[in-house]
């Protein structure tokens, strides 16, 4: 099945054209806008409507004049025929439609978030969009803006006190769509009914049990449906569910369990053994609950533990009746954060938020419908797998396919298997993909758009011309902001505009703080500048925080532009590329500074990630004695051994795309990297360990000062350094 993205509305004249016979400008709007066509996409079945087909003799034709113009070329991949604009030909086409109609109410609508949209006044920074991408991005999104308006319409008028949750979605859905598939995982598949029947007998199941509003629950389960039953049940309950993150042990684990109160624990039968290392150091009491979620049946039940599955068998598979009304602002899960800078903070994610993320990204962003499939291989304990993958799903009524946990190798397996449209990522998955060698499966798939967040700039579109992507919806936000940035108009290596109020203001690495001006206020970069992400806090709900106040208060700036007004520091850097949009930089505090330099860790990273000989890299600073900041550090994972590596190709790759100050100082060979649940990079222990090379076995390479090669760091090339015996 093809998926075919000539879109429904073409400027008038375009129509007029059209109907006529006419192909050239429609050819060139479609392949200018939405990116390369196969020669199926563009001569479909002479059944459907004229905008959805064209007569192939007629596309031939005006296909070779338009070759002839150097308006589009033609290519071959994979022993199919593309067809995609040349920059003449984007040009051609700006010059058709700009003073069209359209146009000219496409320019005055989204000016609103944008702010004005005309050509640029010379700006030579390789940072800031282009008016012609933008106007391209606005056409992308005509044929469907009603959608857009609705969804932003239904999304202005939810509020905290309005009776709104995820679990009232799932009702309507189970009466909307009720024999449409709402879930696939493995060789099993729920219909939307049968979805909700499942989450009715688990909801009234804990009402049996005397359970709550605003109680917390621990749930310690993997990718499963079993999962999203439970977090649909307490949202419609009104208990609140704490999704631990599967892949944390030992303390940290301890810690999470422990955060919040609660008198219920349920563990899935694959988790059974973290948990009860650790169950002794909860300070159970033994009035607690403990509840096995029965997964393959390879363990028996352990004698403290009641079986989830068994107790639900006999529930009513009706809709829960409830006395207490569940509103907008009530909490219905905890999400933790990562943990990456330090120990795991419990985020409160209210209906509200669940409730406007469903039809934000299942209208306004992703124009999902019921065909579409959504493949999740992210954890479902996180915000991108619950508040932007399946979300959209339940607002388009489609489906979702279930990955126990993310695969390179059986990635594009499974993605053909289900039959998918689409999928979420983050950066990491984007990058494994891309490193792994070409393969048939690359197109051999229905994927047309994308969401999720950190695709670097650095591979953006050659991962979309190599997989056949024509739609990348990336976003950047927090779990525990109110907002996004999202990538609404489909342009290439940013994060998009952001409707609620932000700034991006001037940093000071070495005083870790925002800097402020003679008026004592914070000052805003220039176009093309990168600075501190903050966005205002108009209200309680804008800054949705964590569980631990005092962590909270740490994340808010006050006196910011004037006297009494209140920012939330987004602890990132971001660019500012122009028409109210962003591009992320990097973690503040990943960021560090050498020879009166920033230095991007991101940045850096994509350019040792381009080397062939290596699959991934982590960048950070490092202390080095008698010198003010860090020198970079980057610990690698190669595909060879370090004694064959070609240190002389690599040294000539960062000479060639860096400032000589952004080049690490320090290579460091991994036998692995440790990553958290959501494959980001734990750089905390790297850091620690630095370029001390009696804290670990692994080789560490440094690029001494007067020299143009990487030598074998050793015990008297160390104790040199640390005698400050080198001139870095």
């Amino acid at each position: 099945m093809s998926i075919n993205t000539i879109p429904d509305k073409l400027p008038k004249k375009f129509l007029i054209r059209l109907k006529r016979g006419k192909y050239d400008d429609a050819l060139l709007f479609t392949l200018a806008v939405f990116g390369p066509h196969k020669l199926n996409e563009l001569v479909n079945d002479l059944s459907k409507s004229i905008i959805h087909r064209m007569d192939e003799e007629l596309f031939r034709d005006w296909v070779s004049k338009l070759k002839n113009y150097g308006f589009i070329e033609e290519y071959k991949k994979n022993n199919d025929h593309y067809f995609k604009a040349t920059e003449k030909g984007k040009d051609e086409l700006l010059s058709r439609v700009e003073n069209t109609f359209m146009i000219r109410y496409l320019k005055k609508f989204f000016s609103q978030w944008l702010g004005p949209i005309e050509p640029e006044k010379e700006n030579k920074s390789l940072y800031v969009l282009k008016y012609r991408d933008v106007i391209f991005g606005l056409l992308s999104v005509y044929w469907r803006l009603c959608d857009f308006l609705n969804a932003a319409k239904k999304n202005k008028k939810v509020g905290p006190d309005d009776s709104i949750s995820l679990g009232k979605r799932l009702e309507y859905n189970a009466e909307q769509y009720s024999s449409n598939p709402a879930i696939y995982y493995e060789d099993v598949m729920y219909t939307y009914k049968e979805f909700n029947e499942n989450v009715n007998q688990y909801a009234n199941y804990l009402l049996s049990l005397g359970v709550t509003k605003g109680e917390a629950i621990n749930i310690f389960v993997e990718n499963r449906p079993e999962l999203l039953f439970l977090i649909g049940a307490m949202s419609k309950i009104g208990t609140i569910g704490a999704l631990i993150n599967t892949r944390q042990r030992s303390s940290i684990l301890q810690h999470s369990l422990k955060l919040n109160p609660v008198k219920i624990y349920i563990i899935g039968e694959e988790l059974i053994k973290p948990f009860e290392e650790i169950k002794s150091e909860l300070g159970l009491t033994g009035k607690e609950k403990l509840y096995f979620l029965k997964d393959k049946g390879k363990i028996d039940i352990p004698e403290d533990f009641v079986d989830l599955k068994k107790e639900i068998d006999d529930e009513s598979k009706e809709n829960p009746s409830i006395k207490t009304e569940i509103k907008g602002k009530d909490t219905h899960i905890y999400i933790f954060t990562s943990g990456t800078t330090g120990l795991p903070k419990a985020v409160h994610i209210r209906n509200m938020y669940t409730v406007t993320s469903i039809d934000a990204w299942s209208e306004t962003i992703l124009h999902m419908i019921p065909d579409d499939i959504m493949y999740i291989s992210l954890p479902l304990f996180h915000s991108n797998a619950i508040h932007i993958a399946w979300s959209a799903a339940i607002g388009g009524g489609s489906a979702i396919a279930i990955a126990r946990r993310f695969s390179v190798r059986n990635f594009w397996k499974d993605i053909i298997k289900f039959n998918a449209t689409c999928f979420n990522y983050i950066g990491e998955i984007c990058r494994y993909l891309f490193n792994q060698p070409p393969s048939p499966e690359d197109r051999k798939h229905r994927v047309y758009k994308i969401c999720g967040n950190g695709l670097r700039p650095e591979i953006w579109k050659e991962f979309k011309e190599r997989f056949g992507i024509r739609e990348v919806y990336e976003h950047y936000g927090m779990t525990e902001m109110w907002g996004a940035f999202v990538n609404y108009l489909n342009l290439d290596c940013t994060v998009g505009y952001n409707a609620a109020p932000y700034a991006i203001v001037k940093y000071n690495i070495e005083n870790n703080e925002p800097e402020r001006g003679k008026n004592g206020f914070l000052q805003r970069v220039e176009e093309g500048q990168a600075g501190l992400l903050v966005i205002q806090t108009i209200s309680e709900y804008i800054f949705a925080g964590y569980t631990d106040k005092t962590a909270s208060e740490k994340k808010l700036l006050y006196d910011v532009f004037e006297k009494g007004d209140v920012w939330m520091n987004a602890s990132d850097v971001v660019r500012n590329i122009g028409y109210n949009h962003a591009q992320f930089v990097d973690r503040l505090g990943d960021t560090f500074r050498w020879k009166g330099e920033n230095v991007s860790t991101t940045e850096v990273e994509d350019i040792i990630s381009s080397f062939e000989e290596i699959d991934h890299a982590s960048v950070y600073g490092v202390e080095i004695p008698g010198y003010e900041g860090r020198v970079g550090m980057a610990s690698i994972l190669a595909t060879i051994k370090h004694e064959k590596f070609d240190f002389n190709n690599f040294v000539k790759t960062l000479q060639d795309n860096l400032p000589k100050y952004a080049i690490p100082i320090f290579i460091r060979f991994l036998s692995q990297l440790n990553t958290t649940s959501t494959y980001k990079i734990q750089k905390y222990d790297m850091k620690k360990i630095g370029f001390n090379i009696k804290k670990t076995n692994n080789p560490i390479y440094v690029y001494l000062p007067r020299s143009a090669k990487y030598t074998l760091l050793t015990e008297r090339i160390y104790e040199n350094i640390l005698n400050r015996k080198y001139r870095f």
